[in-house]
């Protein structure tokens, strides 16, 4: 009884534990854009410039936005020099709370 319960409480433990990193590939956006695109918002002549503005005037916070959903990313200084550009990240996602810990971000190739 006792190993049985051990089995399944390991079982469980390595269910819950935090899974590796991750690939994602998208769009580095913020999350006002993200919901309603930059027609409604035009804060800039491209969209790398309303990206930016956004995060300053708005408080808005930079995302990965995939063709779906968006990610809020753990870091939010790197992310600035890719505005609007299609970008590879590399991290952790916390599903609950739909945010990448990211550990790199790069170009798309």
């Amino acid at each position: 009884m006792k190993r049985t319960f051990a089995v399944v409480l390991l079982s469980v433990a390595g269910l819950s534990a935090a899974q590796g990193p991750q690939t994602f590939n998208g769009i580095i956006e913020d999350e006002l854009c993200a919901k309603g695109g930059h027609a409604q918002m035009r804060m800039g002549p491209t969209d790398a410039d309303c990206v930016k503005a956004c995060i300053v005037s708005h408080g808005a916070q930079y995302v990965l936005l995939d063709g779906k959903d968006f990610y809020i990313l753990s870091d939010q200084q790197t992310p600035e020099k890719f505005a609007a550009q299609k970008v590879t990240v590399v991290g952790t996602l916390d599903a609950k709370t739909k945010t990448i810990r990211v550990q790199s971000i790069s170009a798309a190739k």
